[in-house]
């Protein structure tokens, strides 16, 4: 091999095995993150109610969470991780679109207030997330404030730990308590006739609540 030769083998060697960890990277987001395309689209459909934007934000999701996958942390929750890329997406989509005014949380929970206050403690969690596709709890969920709804869907529906969703929400461990508990006695409220005719009375979802 002659001199040439050598400087350009020299050359290749760090392109090839960089070559080679992209392929491994790819074969592992193949592996763990593409199986959770419908979690992703069904959160994003979620969020937005509208297919054609749920679209958009689960393609942009995925291109996000490729371009970043280096900094997926093996063994730790790929969803929860997916998840939070959703949220960030939506928040941001509706920031430019302005779609909807942008109201602090602080002044949503308060105007609500009345509202969860006088409310049933609301069912245990697990009734919310069986029966997500009845026509009745999936309007009465959708009419909850955002900062509610949020998370609702993320606890409830997409079962993520609180520590989880907290991270998806960007919020303090208690706020999302204290955000979990108001916006499922508004939900609660929002279903009186449903939750009687299920068989829940307001007692037993003051002791089922989870």
């Amino acid at each position: 091999m002659d001199a040439e030769d050598a400087d350009t083998s020299r050359r290749d060697r760090p392109d090839a095995a960089g070559g080679r960890s992209f392929d491994r990277m790819r074969a592992r987001f193949e592996a763990v993150a593409i199986p959770l395309l419908p979690v992703v689209y069904r959160a994003a459909l979620r969020f937005t109610r509208e297919p054609d934007a749920a679209r958009d934000i689960t393609q942009e999701t995925f291109l996000r969470a490729f371009r970043t996958f280096d900094r997926f942390e093996p063994g730790t929750n790929c969803k929860a991780w997916l998840l939070t890329i959703v949220y960030s997406v939506v928040v941001n989509r509706a920031r430019r679109q302005q779609r909807e005014p942008v109201v602090a949380v602080e002044d949503v929970e308060s105007a609500h207030e009345a509202s969860y206050a006088s409310a049933p403690a609301g069912p245990p969690a697990s009734a919310i997330a069986d029966r997500i596709s009845d026509p009745q709890i999936e309007a009465a969920l959708n009419g909850l404030p955002e900062t509610f709804r949020s998370a609702i869907l993320l606890v409830d529906v997409e079962e993520l730990t609180y520590e989880e969703a907290a991270g998806v929400l960007a919020c303090p461990l208690n706020t999302l308590r204290t955000r979990l508990f108001r916006g499922r006695k508004l939900l609660w409220a929002a279903l009186r006739d449903y939750a009687s005719g299920q068989g829940y009375s307001v007692d037993d979802a003051s002791r089922g609540r989870s």
